[in-house]
This record gives structure tokens, C-alpha cells and sequence, in this order.
């Protein structure tokens, strides 16, 4: 009895030792495992393995006869592999090894339930490449781990880390570029996949590129992607793999690829032509908050007393004044030009203000410069349509220039030509687009020495600059005429801001010359419609170029314009299409016009214009 006892407790004591070693071997194992990825010795990533066979054989594609995938007859090269299937970066070296074996069971698993029908040699060709294909990834993975001896393993970052590090990092749309590029895949073999076919894996194609389109939505960060987004990226890359074994046609592909791009490529080039012409047409038209203002003071212009006409002012015929004239058809750009000149000028008093406009538009800025007048400089309104100094026919010979933008043909647009008639008195002037805004005093221009020229501007000729312009961008020079009068690498210059030696002009007799040039423009196609080149040929060889700093131009389109040169600019031009009063504007440079729109004022607040 004693001795049945004592094997009992023998048996016991050695199950007991047995449970106590076993784990600790097991443990041992496992931390020589995790060693051994410290050390660098990890598996490369499917991507690399290289499938080898000596039978030259093809995969085919779908059965036209609906009876499913018949069984591939080798294994793909990496060469024909590497454009499918990309692993991730952030995978580890650790779990490459086991995702690669596991994608393979997948993708056999997956080519065996559609294929009963397949031979016993079929199935030993299959498991025999698989594992040849096995030992080779082996090979190349200890191979490629002594050619690396720099790969180091990193710890996984915590959550929080990881949070931390992705608010500090500069926002990326790689990701976002890598998911569309895998839809557009997609998409590509499933066009090339037969019309109805339902086998399982397009299926699953499909099903895969919904639920990517779904993850990546209107994103353009990565940072605005789901939390899902990877691992429909990675079941993704997996469809990708499956679908690659069976449409091995690459230069089908490639073909179909190409066909897809020409067409988005068609496509954003409509999409542009389309957003150039809304542009454009944004820029020709009145915002309703301007045409609302501009009747509210029409309005209150008609039910004045006008019996009590404004007297004559002798300042606006003074030679030793500060003259300045700006043509507009627009209330609250006027304001801007005006408001910001005389504040920003040392001795207001010195200043006569010609605001020159039309018969539509003028009780509107006449009526606006009455209720806002202007302390100490004077201001004159004036009606182009009231004054006989625009030739009889000018009106059709700019209709005869057949354009669509109202601007163009304006009589206000080519009225600057004709400011010798306009002003008799005066000797000298500045004229000013009214798209500009004033920032420095401009006395100092008036003592210029213009040594015989005509116009004193802002040169645009030198490449790189914000604003450059060659005088073969608006003109014609392959028409003989204009070829042997001008020189297409002349130097051109910016409208907007210029100063005039009207004496000058008139010794001249320029605006003849400017005439001369219409009507040949007229006859035939010398440039394109618009002031400014008639500006060039009228005055070329007259101009005289000033400091960069008195008129920085480009503001009216994305033209790059550094902030410092804004700033230091006495004035700045928003030349281009969009203005700042325009919706289509750009916002970052729109703050330099709003210092000088009263948007307190009560008809601008009941037509709802604000910043």
C-alpha cells in the first residue's frame, strides 16, 4: 500500500514539474523569436518573392461559356506582379512574412472555389510552384538581410505619439493619391472584364472599389481619411493581387489605362475651357449689390432741387495743382480711388480729383460724392457723353471690334487717349484705373523730369516678374505693317497708374497717332481688342519708366505678389479679372481695398454689401 502511494505522489511531482517547464521552453522560444527581429533578421515583403518555373506557360482569362476561371498554368514573375501588388510601408518586417503566406492560401483558396472541374495534374503543378516559390522568398529574404546590415527595428509608437506626431507633421494627400490610384485599377480591369460576368472575384472587385470610393470620399488630406481607409486600402491591394493572376494581358491593360487617361485628360480640359469662360463672364458683369446701390443713389440724384447748379470751381483748370482723373462706370470703385488718394496725400488741399463717367452712371457718383464729400480737395464729375471731343463715329468703329466684353468697347475704356481735348488747361495729369488703391503720398511725381517723354510708367517687360508682358502677347507682329514700325522685344509697360506731359502730347499731336492705329486695327486683325496695346503703339518709344514701388500690378490674378512689395507699393493694381469688389476675387489682397469702403454707410448696408 505504502509503495502505491509513493508512485502516486512520483506521478503527481513529475506532472507538476512538466507543467512548470513546458512554458518556460515555450517562453524561451518565443523571446529568441523577437531577438532575432531585433536583430534585423526578418522576412522581405511578398512583393519581392520571385516566382519561378521552368514551363513558360500563361494564365487564361474568363470563360466565355460562363463555366468560371480555369486553373492557372504558372505562377506570375515579379516583373509582372510589381505594378499590382504594393505592400505597405508602415507593415512590419515581422508580420510580412506571415501576410505574404496568408495572401497566398487566400488567392488558392479563392481560384479553387470557382474551378471544380480541374485535373489532379492541374492541382500537383499548383502546390508544387507554390512551394518552390516558398523556398525561394526564403532565399531571397536571408539574402537581402545580409545586404542590409543598417535596418534597424523600431518600437511601435503609443497612441498618443502617434496623435502627437500627426498634429506636428505637415498635412499629405499621398495616401489619398495612393487610393485613387487603386480605384482607377480597378476600374480598368473590370472594363476589361466580359459583359455579365458575375464570377467571384470580379464580385469582389467590385464590392472592394464601392467601399474605397466610399473611405475616401471628397477627402484631399490624409488626415481627413477614415479610420477604416487602411485596411480597405490593404483588402484592396489583395482584389488587386487576385485579379492580376487572371488578367495577365498587360498590354490590354496598358491600352485600356491609356484610353482612360486620354479621357479624364479631355475632360479637365473642358472643365478649364468652361471655368475660364464662367470667369470671364463674372468679370463682365454688375454683383447685385453695386447695381442696388448704384439706382439707391440714382434714386436720391432725381429728387434733388438741380435748379441751383454747382459753380464753376477755378481749381479745376490750375496748372499748379495736383490733377488726377480716373474713367469709371463704377460708384464704389471711384470712392476707393478717391477716398484712398486724399488720405493718403500730405497736403489734400493741393489736390483736384476729374471723375470722368458716362450718362448711365453719372447722377449715381455725382449723388455718391454728395452725400460723402471730401474734406479740403475738390472734386469734379464729368460727363464724356455732355463733351465733343470723341470723333462722331467712334461708337461704331468700336463696335466694329467684335467683342463680348462690354469693357472693351466701352467709350470710357478709350477715352485716356483723348485727355489733351478733355483737359485744355492742364499741363500735366495722373491717370488711374479704378482698380487701384493709393498707399503713399505722389507729390514727388509731380517734380519728374520726364526729359521729352509723354508717359511716365511702371515697366512689365522683364521675365519672372509678376506681371511680365511681351509686346507679341497682344500684338500681331507677323503682319508686315506692324513688323517694320516696332520692335516685339521693345520694353512694355502697365496702364493704371501713369503720369502725363499733356504739353508734350499735344506738340505731338499723339492722339492723331492713336486714331491712325485704331482704324488700321479696325481693317484688320493688328491685336487684340483692348486698350493697352493701342497704349504701346501710340506711345512708343514715349514713355519714360518709373521705380517699381510707385504701381506694384497683379493683384487682380494669381500672380505671386509678395506682401513686402504690396506694403511698401504706393500703389498697388488689381489688373486682371478679378477685381476686389467681384466674388471671384482673391481674399488675401482684397484687405488693401477694404480699408477704404465705408461698409458703415446705410446705402451699402440696405444693399447688403459687406466684407
Amino acid at each position: 500500500m505504502n509503495q502505491i502511494r509513493r508512485w502516486r505522489r512520483i506521478l503527481i511531482l513529475s506532472l507538476l514539474l512538466l507543467s512548470v517547464v513546458t512554458p518556460i521552453v515555450f517562453l524561451s522560444n518565443r523571446i529568441k523569436s523577437i531577438t532575432s527581429v531585433d536583430r534585423g533578421e526578418f522576412i522581405e515583403e511578398v512583393s519581392d518573392i520571385r516566382y519561378k518555373t521552368n514551363d513558360d506557360l500563361r494564365l487564361t482569362a474568363f470563360e466565355q461559356d460562363g463555366e468560371g476561371f480555369k486553373e492557372p498554368k504558372r505562377i506570375l514573375k515579379d516583373d509582372e506582379l510589381n505594378p499590382v501588388v504594393r505592400s505597405s510601408v508602415s507593415n512590419k518586417s515581422h508580420d510580412g512574412s506571415q501576410s505574404s503566406e496568408r495572401d497566398k492560401t487566400l488567392v488558392l483558396s479563392e481560384m479553387s472555389e470557382g474551378n471544380s472541374n480541374k485535373t489532379k495534374e492541374e492541382q500537383a503543378l499548383v502546390s508544387q510552384q507554390t512551394t518552390v516559390s516558398s523556398d525561394t522568398a526564403e532565399k531571397i529574404s536571408a539574402k537581402d538581410i545580409q545586404a542590409s546590415p543598417k535596418t534597424k527595428f523600431q518600437r511601435p509608437l503609443a497612441k498618443s505619439e502617434k496623435t502627437s506626431r500627426a498634429q506636428l507633421g505637415p498635412a499629405t494627400d499621398d495616401r489619398i493619391k495612393e487610393i485613387r490610384d487603386k480605384i482607377i485599377q480597378a476600374k480598368a480591369y473590370l472594363n476589361l472584364a466580359l459583359p455579365g460576368n458575375n464570377s467571384q472575384i470580379v464580385k469582389e472587385l467590385r464590392v472592394r472599389t464601392k467601399e474605397l470610393e466610399r473611405a475616401v470620399g471628397d477627402a484631399t488630406k490624409d488626415k481627413h481619411l477614415s479610420k477604416s481607409s487602411p485596411q480597405r486600402l490593404k483588402a484592396m491591394e489583395l482584389a488587386l493581387y487576385k485579379v492580376s493572376r487572371v488578367f495577365h494581358n498587360c498590354p490590354a491593360i496598358a491600352t485600356k489605362l491609356h484610353a482612360m487617361t486620354y479621357k479624364s485628360e479631355e475632360q479637365a480640359r473642358a472643365q478649364k475651357k468652361q471655368a475660364a469662360h464662367l470667369m470671364h463672364l463674372a468679370a463682365r458683369t454688375t454683383p447685385k449689390g453695386l447695381h442696388c446701390l448704384s439706382m439707391r443713389l440714382t434714386t436720391e440724384y432725381f429728387t434733388l432741387d438741380h435748379e441751383r447748379a454747382k459753380p464753376f470751381q477755378q481749381s479745376y483748370i490750375n496748372p499748379d495743382l495736383y490733377h488726377y482723373v480716373v474713367f469709371s462706370d463704377n460708384v464704389l470703385a471711384c470712392a476707393v480711388v478717391v477716398n484712398s488718394t486724399i488720405s493718403s496725400s500730405k497736403d489734400p488741399g493741393k489736390i483736384v480729383f476729374h471723375v470722368v463717367t458716362d450718362s448711365l452712371n453719372y447722377p449715381s457718383i455725382s449723388m455718391w460724392f454728395i452725400l460723402n464729400p471730401v474734406s479740403r480737395a475738390t472734386i469734379q464729375i464729368l460727363n464724356i457723353d455732355d463733351m465733343n471731343v470723341l470723333p462722331l463715329d467712334h461708337a461704331q468703329l468700336l463696335m466694329k471690334q467684335n467683342s463680348s466684353d462690354p469693357r472693351v468697347i466701352s467709350a470710357l475704356n478709350h477715352a485716356r487717349f483723348y485727355l489733351p481735348n478733355i483737359f485744355p488747361g492742364l499741363d500735366k495729369i495722373v491717370l488711374f484705373d479704378h482698380d487701384v488703391v493709393v498707399q503713399r503720398d505722389l507729390s514727388r511725381l509731380w517734380s519728374l523730369d520726364m526729359n521729352g517723354k509723354v508717359v511716365g510708367a511702371v515697366e512689365t517687360c522683364h521675365k519672372g516678374e509678376p506681371s511680365y508682358i511681351a509686346m507679341d502677347t497682344l500684338i500681331n507682329f507677323s503682319d508686315a505693317w506692324v513688323a517694320e514700325k516696332f520692335d516685339p522685344k521693345a520694353c512694355t509697360w502697365a496702364f493704371g497708374m501713369n503720369l502725363f506731359d499733356l504739353k508734350e502730347w499735344r506738340r505731338q499731336n499723339l492722339t492723331s497717332v492713336y486714331l491712325n492705329y485704331f482704324n488700321q486695327g479696325i481693317k484688320r486683325h493688328l491685336w487684340k481688342a483692348g486698350s493697352l496695346p493701342l497704349g504701346w503703339l501710340t506711345f512708343f518709344g514715349q514713355a519714360i519708366p518709373l521705380e517699381k514701388r510707385w504701381n506694384v500690378v497683379g493683384l487682380g490674378h494669381e500672380s505671386g505678389v509678395k506682401a513686402g512689395d504690396i506694403e511698401e507699393a504706393a500703389v498697388i493694381h488689381y489688373d486682371g479679372i478679378m477685381k476686389p469688389w467681384l466674388d471671384i476675387r482673391i481674399d488675401k489682397y482684397k484687405r488693401y481695398w477694404n480699408i477704404h469702403v465705408p461698409y458703415h454707410h446705410p446705402y451699402l448696408q440696405r444693399c447688403n454689401i459687406h466684407d
